[in-house]
Order: C-alpha cells, then sequence, then structure tokens
C-alpha cells in the first residue's frame, strides 16, 4: 500500500487559517486534488474534517481524534484514534493507495512514514496561521508534474 501525502502549501509556507477558513480559492487545484484522490481513502484530523462539513464524495472519509466520544452525524465515516490505527486498517483492507490530507498536526506526524508527498507550490503568498511543517529534502526525489498559472505541483517520492 502507498501511503501518500497531498497539501497545497502558499509561498510562504501557509496552508490555512485556524478558524478554518481557506486562505485561497483556486477551483483548478481543487480538481487536481479531487482527481487524484478520487476512489482512495482520505486520511485527516478531525479539524480538517469539521471544515470540509461533510465527507468527501467517492472517498472513504477516515477522521483521526484523540477524544475517544468523537461522533459524526455520517454513517459511512470512519473514526480512529491514531494514525497508525487508521494505516493498520487500510492495509488489512488491502487498498492499493491512501491520502493524508491534513491538517497541519497530521501532517507532521505523518511525514516520517509517508512514500511520497504531492505538493501544490501556490504561486503567491496567504494570509494563514497554519504552516506545513518544514521537511528534509533531501531525504526525497523531486519531480515536477505539472505547472499551471496559479501553481506548480510536484511529486516527492521518499529515496
Amino acid at each position: 500500500m502507498i501511503i501518500s501525502l497531498i497539501v497545497a502549501i502558499a509561498q510562504n509556507g501557509v496552508i490555512g487559517k485556524s478558524s478554518g477558513e481557506m486562505s485561497w480559492h483556486v477551483s483548478e487545484e481543487f480538481k487536481h486534488f479531487k482527481n487524484t484522490t478520487k476512489g482512495f481513502p482520505v486520511l485527516m484530523g478531525r479539524k480538517t474534517f469539521e471544515t470540509l462539513g461533510k465527507p468527501l464524495k467517492e472517498r472513504l472519509n477516515i477522521v483521526l481524534t484523540r477524544n475517544p466520544e468523537y461522533k459524526t452525524q455520517f454513517d459511512d465515516v470512519l473514526i480512529f484514534s491514531s494514525l497508525d490505527e487508521a494505516i493498520n486498517f487500510c492495509r488489512e483492507k488491502k487498498f492499493e493507495k491512501i491520502f493524508i490530507i491534513g491538517g497541519a498536526e497530521i501532517y507532521k506526524i505523518a511525514i516520517p512514514i509517508v512514500d511520497e508527498m504531492i505538493i501544490s507550490r501556490m504561486k503567491f503568498t496567504a494570509e494563514g496561521d497554519v504552516y506545513f511543517p518544514e521537511f528534509d529534502e533531501s531525504n526525497w526525489k523531486k519531480e515536477k508534474i505539472m505547472d499551471k498559472e496559479l501553481f506548480e505541483v510536484y511529486l516527492y517520492k521518499r529515496i
């Protein structure tokens, strides 16, 4: 199973706002995200899930939370208390690939174990107070896979 991380990052490292508001709206980048993750499980933290407001269509939605009492109104959303538990579940179900879609706390604990990262580097700075964690690029082979007007997409594969 391939463990993939997908994220869009502004030039100043911003990935969002702690209020849950989006820092930007670039429909072409959203389409890239949807097309890339469609058909695969998406794993996210509780705050990210609550920001979305509902499960992402055509994907198994998995939410991580430290709160053992956490419930959601959506029957088809799975809830786990740790990244390891969620990944083990996906391995048992023999998924080909899973996507870790945020937020910052989840990215930070996932970077050391992911096989690849798909990073949209936005060509602008953005307002926000949530940042993508720093990582050592020397551990990764970087390849540009898309160049659009407002963003470039890079595939990082672990060396």
